[in-house]
């Protein structure tokens, strides 16, 4: 059996993390529209409460493998990996070719902090 890669759990706990931001975030746009915006936000806030315990541990499984770019990186791309299928599927938004030409920008964010331990992968 091999050992899962320290990376991976953290990865995990980040799609999750960004999964209940996103819905706290953005769910009341679509369900509360017509609610006075205090009651929305409470209700956001509680959702809120469970994403921090979950992001918390993600950064603190990544960190020791990690350096805090290579971190935050793929964070952002989880972010938009996850708010851009709500976008389109749960609020019904236009895919635009902005989305292809802005999520193939935040590759080469990701691929370049990665870049010498790709290589090294390569023998390059």
């Amino acid at each position: 059996m091999t050992a899962v890669p320290p990376p991976v759990p953290s990865i995990g706990l980040l799609y999750l993390s960004n999964g209940v931001r996103t819905f706290a975030w953005y769910a009341h746009v679509r369900n509360l529209a017509y609610h006075s915006w205090s009651p929305v936000a409470l209700a956001s806030w509680r959702i809120a409460l469970v994403e921090h315990p979950v992001q918390v541990p993600a950064k603190r499984f990544g960190c020791p493998v990690l350096n805090l770019v290579q971190l935050k990186m793929p964070q952002q791309v989880i972010a938009l990996t996850v708010f851009v299928p709500c976008a389109v599927f749960a609020m019904h938004e236009p895919v635009r070719p902005d989305f292809l030409w802005g999520g193939l920008r935040l590759e080469g964010a990701v691929f370049f902090p990665f870049r010498p331990q790709i290589l090294a992968c390569l023998g390059l």
